[in-house]
C-alpha cells in the first residue's frame, strides 16, 4: 500500500453526508422499479447479476451502520488516501457478504432497512468520531467520503448492467468519488510531471520529473469524470478510451497506462 504521504483534501462533512444521502435515494428509486428480468442480468463485475450488485451496495450504507455501533477505537490507523489501495484485500468477504444479501429475497425491504438503520446510528455530532472499518479506525467523516465513490462507480455498473437505464448521479457525491480517485492517483505516482484534469471537480500533479511552475504544462492528460472514475477502477483502459476520444493526452509523459487502475 503506498503511503498516504499528500496532503489530505478537505472535504465538507455536511454535503458528504448530503450527497450520501442522496445517490442512495437516487440508486433505491431505480431498483424498486427493476423487473426481475432486469435483476437476472449479468453485470460487467464478474458473476454478480443485477440482483447482486444491488444488494452490494446497500453496503455501503450498513457498514457504516454497523461501525458505528461498535466501540470507538482509540486512534486513527487508516487515513482518508489509504483507503483506495486497501479495498482489493476485502474483494473475497465483500463478495460473499453481496450474495447473502441478495439471497435475503425482497430487496426493496433491505433498501428500506439499510436506510432506516443508518439514519438511526449517524449521530448529529461527529467531529473526530473513529469507526473500526475492516481496514482499520477511520473517522467517520473520512469514511463517508469512501460511501460516495462505492455509491458512484456502483451506480454507473447498474446503469451499464441494465439497458435504458439511467440513474442520476448526485453532483457532490461524483465531485467527490472524482476527487479522491485523482488524489489517490497522485499518492500512487507522486511528482509534478503529468498534470491531470478532470473538470470541472480535479486537477492533480503527478509522475516523476520535471516539475511545471507556469505556463501550460508539458504534460498533461484532461477527461471527464466518469471516464476517469472508469479509468481509475478498471471499468476501462486506457487504449480505450484513447481510441474512443474519452481522453486527451499530450506530451512524452502524459501515458498513465502503467498507473491504472488506481484501485480495483
Amino acid at each position: 500500500m503506498p503511503p498516504a504521504k499528500k496532503r489530505t483534501r478537505s472535504y465538507d462533512s455536511a454535503k458528504i453526508r448530503t450527497a450520501v444521502f442522496a445517490q442512495f435515494g437516487n440508486v433505491r428509486e431505480a431498483v424498486g422499479a427493476l423487473e426481475p428480468e432486469q435483476l437476472a442480468l449479468p453485470t460487467r463485475l464478474g458473476s454478480w447479476t443485477v440482483r447482486e450488485l444491488a444488494a452490494h451496495l446497500t453496503m455501503a450504507l450498513i457498514g457504516a451502520t454497523r461501525f458505528l455501533a461498535m466501540p470507538e477505537p482509540p486512534a486513527r490507523e487508516v487515513a482518508l488516501l489509504d483507503w483506495p489501495f486497501a479495498t482489493a484485500s476485502a474483494a473475497a468477504q465483500v463478495d460473499e457478504a453481496s450474495r447473502a444479501f441478495a439471497a435475503q429475497g425482497d430487496l426493496g425491504e433491505l433498501y428500506t432497512r439499510t436506510l432506516a438503520g443508518f439514519e438511526e446510528a449517524l449521530p448529529d455530532v461527529t467531529a473526530g468520531r473513529l469507526v473500526p472499518t475492516r481496514f482499520g479506525a477511520m473517522t467517520l467523516d473520512d469514511f463517508l467520503v469512501t460511501r460516495t465513490v462505492e455509491l458512484v462507480v456502483h451506480t454507473d455498473d447498474l446503469n451499464d448492467a441494465v439497458p435504458g437505464l439511467d440513474v442520476p448521479y448526485d453532483r457532490q457525491a461524483l465531485a467527490a468519488c472524482t476527487r479522491l480517485l485523482a488524489d489517490a492517483l497522485a499518492v500512487k505516482a507522486p511528482g509534478g510531471a503529468v498534470e491531470v484534469r478532470v473538470p470541472p471537480f480535479a486537477v492533480v500533479q503527478c509522475v516523476a520529473g520535471p516539475r511545471h511552475t507556469r505556463g501550460t504544462p508539458p504534460n498533461v492528460v484532461e477527461t471527464d469524470p466518469l471516464t476517469w472514475i472508469r479509468l481509475a477502477t478498471g471499468r476501462t483502459d486506457w487504449k480505450s478510451a484513447l481510441d474512443a476520444a474519452k481522453v486527451s493526452a499530450s506530451g512524452e509523459r502524459a501515458d498513465l497506462a502503467e498507473l491504472l487502475p488506481v484501485m480495483s
